[in-house]
């Protein structure tokens, strides 16, 4: 089989991308790509290094808004950085703030895709690393500002000493949400080792 290519859209504009890989974040970027329009408002749960905050900054364009939250300093500098990098810190609120608070700012209904990457900041210390208590609270909290037919995306990262008691508690949590309100679905690559990121995707309101 060749190459993949994937469609990836930058400043308005739509590009073929050349995959050698195909990773979690691939998969959540396309399914990103494919639901962000002009305008919208959507949040980046974890900033972590910005990459997440400045594409979703890409795609709500000028009449669009996007909110990062993260609870490390550093990956609050590095986001706001990126952000003043590419031009774009106007479309963009990076707060040190914990994603388990997003809905003291935010009405019910009111967001287009809220995005998570749950595991420990990339370059970062691997001891601080998000809670199940307060990633299962954020989720709660997402889903009832989540507009119908919005999307929040998921990634588990987990590994070495850390992340497992989040991830089964995760695992366990997703299945029980109202397959009357939310269709979740889990896409774990089976045949992958090293405790490979596990990409999960809730739509609200699509039964």
């Amino acid at each position: 089989m060749g190459v993949r290519k994937i469609q990836h859209k930058q400043k308005g504009k739509i590009h073929m991308r050349r995959m050698d890989s195909f990773s979690a974040l691939d998969i959540i970027n396309r399914v990103i790509d494919e639901s962000v329009q002009e305008g919208d408002l959507c949040i980046d749960a974890t900033a972590g290094r910005g990459h997440d905050t400045l594409h979703l900054c890409w795609l709500v364009g000028d009449s669009g808004h996007v909110t990062a939250f993260d609870i490390q300093q550093a990956a609050v500098d590095s986001t706001k950085a990126l952000l003043e990098k590419n031009g774009l810190a106007s479309r963009a609120d990076v707060l040190l703030k914990s994603h388990s608070e997003m809905d003291e700012l935010f009405e019910e209904n009111s967001v287009s895709l809220i995005t998570f990457n749950f595991g420990w900041l990339p370059r970062g210390d691997h001891n601080i690393f998000t809670k199940k208590e307060t990633s299962i609270e954020a989720i709660e909290k997402g889903l009832r500002i989540l507009k119908d037919g919005g999307i929040m995306t998921l990634i588990l990262y987990y590994g070495r000493e850390t992340g497992f008691e989040e991830r089964d508690a995760l695992l366990e949590f997703l299945p029980t949400l109202d397959c009357r309100k939310y269709t979740v679905v889990e896409m774990p690559f089976v045949n992958r080792p090293n405790c490979p990121p596990i990409p999960i995707l809730i739509i609200k309101g699509a039964c």
